[in-house]
């Protein structure tokens, strides 16, 4: 045998050996299978009574000049926030949520050809209220109107602090998904493991009334306003071990 195949042979041999020492390594870093598991979402739901209102007011002014009708929506809103403020509605509970200057046309009569003319300019200032105190709701709403509101008018009733309810909620929400586990894995006559991922899924909120209309201030003259319940609703998910 010459030396050239010699070590042709030498080097098929040691090439061979190094595969199947290599076999071995390269089976123990595949990835292994994923565990069984079980998914599943729990929903948590809290009922909480709000304790405060928000309130959405507009002053308009119509005039035959911006000028005229901005000065005029001036006086009234400054009557409207002193008045407020007078009946306890705190400087860091009034927001101007926005001003508008709009012209108003009047349309050409039948007869009259031409484009529409401007007739005068209405000017809009709104106000977002928060109303600490919902027993005061109803009497502040009936004297902000008197002063010059006569526009908007929308109002939400809400918790002021949200961190308990929506930490009862998440509770809630997790013994859900973990009672609907628990079915599951005796449905399927599987062992339930550990937890492997939590998930919360989004926080939802709902009015709920009850209970009727509720006159929120003593005086005969103070709009009657309904609080009710809000519900606020989460979702998890949840993904368990299934242990053999």
């Amino acid at each position: 045998m010459s030396n050239r195949l010699a070590f042709a042979l030498a080097g098929t041999v040691l090439v061979g050996a190094a595969a199947l020492l290599s076999a071995p390594a390269a089976a123990q870093q595949s990835p292994s299978q994923p565990s069984p598991r079980i998914s599943v979402t729990g929903e948590g739901e809290v009922n909480v009574a709000p304790d405060m209102a928000i309130l959405n007011l507009t002053v308009l002014r119509e005039a035959e000049t911006a000028r005229a009708a901005l000065t005029a929506n001036n006086e009234a809103m400054k009557q409207v926030l002193a008045a407020l403020k007078e009946a306890g509605v705190a400087e860091r509970d009034l927001q101007t949520s926005g001003l508008s200057i709009q012209p108003r046309y009047a349309q050409p009569g039948k007869d009259r050809a031409g484009e529409p003319k401007i007739a005068g300019y209405s000017v809009s200032n709104a106000l977002t209220v928060r109303v600490r105190n919902l027993a005061d709701a109803g009497g502040i709403l009936d004297k902000a109107v008197g002063l010059g509101v006569n526009q908007g008018g929308g109002i939400a009733f809400v918790k002021d602090d949200m961190k308990p309810t929506l930490t009862e909620a998440r509770k809630r929400a997790v013994a859900d998904a973990v009672a609907r586990a628990k079915t599951l894995a005796e449905a399927a006559d599987v062992k339930l493991g550990k937890i492997l991922s939590i998930e919360e899924q989004s926080v939802m909120a709902r009015p709920m009334p009850y209970g009727g209309a509720v006159r929120m201030a003593a005086s005969d003259a103070a709009v009657p306003l309904a609080s009710g319940e809000n519900t606020y609703r989460t979702q998890v998910n949840v993904i368990f071990e299934i242990t053999p």
